[in-house]
């Protein structure tokens, strides 16, 4: 699990704008074909992978499992080779025996089946296969990833307008909620900068941590921050620890007086958010060890076949959505009021202190969607175009 968040934190780094990407769907692949593969480009895998050529199969078919066996994760390979390319049996019979598939060399046949494998292994939220297919293509290898989760504890849709920043002035589908759970927020301090950390825990035991990082800080280093805090290789001190006053970024810890003993109190704002991104994985030869994988002017893989073999193409297609009732998407607006009275009255002065703590992601931020118990990151974006308030619906 460690060498896939590696990647993400890597393939973090090259965030820029609205994005949602999974290292978690690419890595498999990668180390099936490292395994697989000769000279500089068995080499360059290896090293994208994190792992020894000769242990990636073995490891990309434990990280399959492993996926299979999690709750809310759906995941499925695919092979699809022309009939007159010879597949080396040793390799092939390391896969799972419904992973293959022929591709006829009609390419509108071959497009629609490939597209129509992408939506039913994702549940209809892929709806095609991001593989440009021509003539030329002897071999499709793909991986389908989809994982879905309610909250443990829902949001309260609304209405969320920020004061400042890139969404100032915005009408933005927000999300509220409030926990006495102070340990479900954290503030990191981090050699890029400050990261505010919320876990929204889901109920197939897979969680979302949203985080904010200072203006300053670009995409890849608040999502890069993210995954160090997630290795433990920075720690975010928890909202039960936290001082008072404005702790982290969009993060304020008050000392409020109650009238009657009242436990401190997690107050959340945030924006639902719902889109898609689609990556052409050779814009980053070397991240994803493809640089010499791609030379076509000879094989790479003479552990696939004896024909030569080499990259074509890579792409992702990835999409994300956060809503009021779980990860799939949603937006967030915070409202206060005090209670009136029908006649004036001069009431004692407040006996009682709690805390409250108000969270508030109120302008681009990232997200990491986690596998609680082993911690591998199944998916990683970052926001900047969060669902707009519909006066139609009603909340």
């Amino acid at each position: 699990m460690r060498a896939v968040n590696g990647l993400t934190a890597r393939w973090a780094g090259t965030a820029s704008g609205g994005t949602v990407f999974s290292a978690t769907g690419v890595w498999p692949l990668l180390a099936l074909l490292a395994d697989a593969a000769g000279g500089a480009a068995r080499t360059e895998l290896a090293e994208a992978v994190g792992i020894a050529a000769d242990e990636a199969a073995a490891a990309g078919r434990e990280l399959l499992g492993a996926l299979e066996s999690m709750r809310g994760v759906d995941t499925a390979l695919g092979l699809w080779t022309r009939r007159t390319l010879p597949v080396r049996e040793d390799w092939a019979g390391g896969l799972p025996v419904d992973t293959f598939g022929v591709l006829s060399g009609d390419v509108t046949a071959d497009k629609a089946t490939l597209d129509a494998w992408a939506a039913q292994r994702t549940g209809g939220l892929i709806e095609r296969m991001p593989a440009p297919l021509d003539e030329d293509t002897l071999l499709v290898l793909a991986s389908a990833l989809a994982l879905r989760t309610r909250w443990l504890q829902p949001f309260e849709p609304g209405y969320l307008s920020a004061t400042s920043g890139p969404w100032k002035d915005r009408h933005l589908a927000g999300l509220l909620r409030t926990t006495g759970l102070l340990d479900r927020i954290g503030v990191a301090d981090t050699p890029a900068g400050a990261v505010t950390e919320l876990k929204v825990l889901g109920t197939t035991g897979v969680d979302v941590h949203l985080l904010l990082g200072e203006e300053r800080m670009s995409a890849s280093q608040v999502l890069a921050a993210g995954v160090d805090v997630l290795a433990r290789r920075h720690r975010a001190v928890p909202g039960e620890q936290l001082p008072y006053g404005e702790v982290g970024p969009g993060l304020n810890v008050r000392k409020v007086r109650c009238y009657s003993p009242t436990p401190p109190s997690l107050n959340v704002a945030t924006v639902a958010f719902d889109f898609s991104a689609e990556h052409d994985l050779l814009q980053h030869p070397r991240l994803f060890g493809l640089d010499a994988a791609r030379d076509d002017s000879r094989g790479h893989f003479p552990g696939i076949s004896h024909h030569p073999l080499a990259v074509g193409s890579a792409n992702q297609a990835a999409t994300t959505a956060f809503t009021d009732k779980g990860f799939r998407a949603a937006a967030v607006t915070a409202l206060s009021a005090i209670a009136g009275c029908a006649m004036p009255f001069e009431r004692p002065a407040p006996r009682y202190v709690t805390t409250e703590i108000d969270a508030v992601f109120h302008r681009p931020f990232g997200f990491l969607a986690v596998h609680r118990t082993s911690r591998l990151v199944l998916a990683a974006g970052w926001v900047t175009e969060p669902e707009p308030f519909r006066e139609d619906e009603e909340y």
